[in-house]
């Protein structure tokens, strides 16, 4: 999309209105399945959407991932209405988190190398006491320029 496209949906002569296309995403959701006949009815209960190009069940880790042209919250609406209970998966990997065993971050009934998607323990990189108490480190090499 160009700005000569921006520019056109601005000044269109035509009454019709062209929707927006949505995104294409992968949607990632915790369902708990016990059995094939849960798996094939969460399966089916997204395949048929409009937009869906791709559906991944792991029954193991309790997951589903929908990929395609979707909205996440019709696709959670879709599967709780099957009668499972389903949430955004609340998991990340394990090394993506600085302090993976925090106990805000700990949890176990997460799949094996995944935690919680908490925030970091660590203060922002971007405040200020940090950067005053590294500006006169012996560690700084700009430091000898600054006296």
């Amino acid at each position: 999309m160009g700005v000569l496209d921006k520019l056109s949906d601005y000044f269109s002569v035509s009454p019709i209105t062209r929707k927006k296309r949505k995104p294409m995403q992968t949607v990632e959701i915790k369902v708990k399945m016990d059995c094939d006949g849960c798996e094939r009815r969460v399966r089916n209960s997204v395949a048929y959407m409009k937009g869906v190009k791709q559906v991944e069940v792991n029954r193991k880790e309790s997951k589903v991932s929908v990929s395609g042209y979707v909205d996440g919250n019709r696709v959670l609406k879709k599967i709780q209405s099957t009668g499972k209970r389903a949430e955004f998966w609340p998991y990340i990997p394990y090394n993506l988190v600085a302090y993976p065993y925090i106990a805000q971050a700990y949890d176990k009934k997460a799949p094996p190398g995944y935690v919680k998607n908490t925030m970091q323990a660590l203060p922002s990189p971007n405040a200020m006491d940090e950067k005053l108490t590294n500006l006169f480190s012996d560690e700084n090499p700009n430091a000898c320029s600054i006296m």
